[in-house]
């Protein structure tokens, strides 16, 4: 007899599906200039999955539809970022899409159904449902690109975004299938098992591994598969960018988790050692290259190529401790990400895109407490004491060395002194040079509120970080 499969731990998954329709169909027969309907419609469902995640988390953890998903504490905490993180960026985007008349309903549901695409990423199972949560968020992404249609920087950004995401999809897809090809499954547990059992010796399985790292390495950014994020970052409208760089990274890192360190732990001495190049590479190129940009986003871009690097230190180390530093890193990354590009956002207005280091000339004397943020900002992302960005460096520093890999983690301790460079150079111009302009900034009372709120948050967790690896550490216990 055909049993109905208790859909209950699906419950946010489908809140989310259900709503984005919701929200494609209220701004077809209700929409006003605004979308304000849509966009509140929108910021609501995320903030209702908060509640609902939270009510069906499972702390023991459990596989369910046949080995196809799972249920545990790492997934509901890496999906409430995930909400938080996509309402941030919301917030941010709405005056500014709306200003430059590309403000459309398709692009909250857009949101959403990128959002279900990183749900399904971090909740994933099987190389199936993986492969179906990366295409379900890299299609909407490619489509927020090239929103603003007069735009020819963005629909070039979005063509390149496209081919090279396509690329990557590609190398993970035929990773997938020869690994299912050697194992005959394409469960994760399955898949685990059958590698422990049978070692590492077969030719298909190596090849398998490769392409899946370097699939890995396409969707992250890390060199030398970064070709395009640069590109994407300077051209794509910068809320986009902004979304870009937070939420899908949280993403990414509940990818890595289920298939490196959940399927392919048996193979540890063969990625680990291409992890560990593509960290060094990222940590090197990524930085010094940050130092000869003009453009802040793509000063920004390579910044996140560099801390990729960091990033990477934890998975590397190959132990519980290290998968929590690193998903604290990206958690706490996301957050800066945010405030970061926030500030562009805020000092952007219509035909004029505040994306060269120039526009922050004398930014002090225009508005101190918008250049207190900014600084705050940098000094957290430079990793400096005791903004929140000095703890999740500190973090995955000290589980590389605890797991012997010392060479590696004082590379990454130079690196990060170099990339101090380019950080505070942009605070020098803010506070030591003239102001191009005297024109007043202007911006909407929550869009002030809330770079404000995010500025000082990396203060304020810089102080008590303690909480936010709690976190991590309990999801990896």
């Amino acid at each position: 007899m055909f049993q109905v499969p208790d859909l209950f731990p699906l419950s946010a998954e489908i809140f989310i599906l259900v709503m984005a329709c919701v929200v494609m169909v209220v701004d077809l027969y209700f929409a006003d200039k605004q979308h304000k309907i849509t966009y509140w419609l929108t910021q609501l469902t995320l903030f209702l999955a908060i509640f609902i995640t939270a009510y069906t988390l499972d702390e023991k953890g459990s596989i369910l539809f046949s080995g196809m998903y799972i249920s545990d504490y790492m997934s509901s905490v890496l999906k409430i970022g995930i909400y938080i993180a996509t309402m941030l960026s919301l917030l941010y985007a709405r005056d500014y899409i709306a200003e430059r008349n590309f403000l459309k309903g398709e692009y909250y549901m857009l949101a959403l159904f990128a959002v279900l695409g990183m749900m399904v990423m971090v909740s994933a199972h099987s190389l199936l449902t993986i492969y179906l949560g990366l295409e379900l968020l890299s299609l909407p992404l490619y489509a927020m690109v090239a929103m603003e249609r007069d735009n020819a920087k963005a629909s070039e950004a979005a063509m390149k975004y496209f081919v090279m995401g396509a690329i990557a999809s590609g190398f993970l897809l035929y990773g997938m299938s020869l690994l299912y090809g050697a194992t005959g499954s394409i469960s994760i547990e399955v898949l685990n098992q059958t590698l422990l059992n049978t070692g590492s010796n077969n030719m298909m399985v190596n090849f398998g591994v490769v392409f899946i790292i370097s699939g890995f390495a396409f969707k992250l950014g890390a060199v030398p598969f970064h070709m395009w994020l640069p590109d994407v970052y300077q051209g794509s409208p910068t809320p986009v960018t902004l979304f870009i760089g937070s939420a899908p990274k949280i993403a990414a890192f509940g990818m890595i988790i289920r298939l490196l360190t959940d399927g392919l732990a048996g193979l540890s001495e063969q990625w680990q050692p291409m992890l560990m190049v593509l960290a060094l590479l990222s940590l090197a190129i990524g930085n010094v290259v940050a130092i000869a940009q003009t453009n802040i986003k793509r000063m920004l871009a390579y910044s996140t190529i560099g801390h990729v690097g960091f990033f990477l230190l934890g998975i590397i180390a190959g132990t519980q401790a290290g998968y929590a530093a690193s998903m604290f890193y990206i958690l706490v990354y996301a957050l800066m990400t945010l405030a970061g590009f926030g500030m562009i956002v805020f000092l952007s207005r219509k035909g004029f895109e505040s994306e060269t280091i120039a526009d922050f000339k004398g930014l002090a004397k225009r508005s101190p407490w918008a250049a207190l943020m900014m600084l705050f900002t940098l000094m957290s992302l430079a990793g400096v004491p005791p903004f929140i960005g000095f703890w999740p460096k500190l973090e995955v520093i000290l589980q590389a060395i605890r797991s012997g890999y010392i060479t590696l983690a004082i590379t990454a301790i130079i690196f990060s002194l170099i990339a101090a460079y380019y950080y505070l150079r942009i605070a020098k111009v803010m506070y030591f040079d003239e102001p191009a302009t005297d024109e007043a900034i202007v911006a909407s009372s929550d869009v002030r509120l809330l770079v404000a709120v995010n500025g000082l948050a990396m203060l304020a967790l810089g102080i008590i970080p303690g909480w936010i690896l709690d976190f991590c550490i309990k999801s990896f216990s």
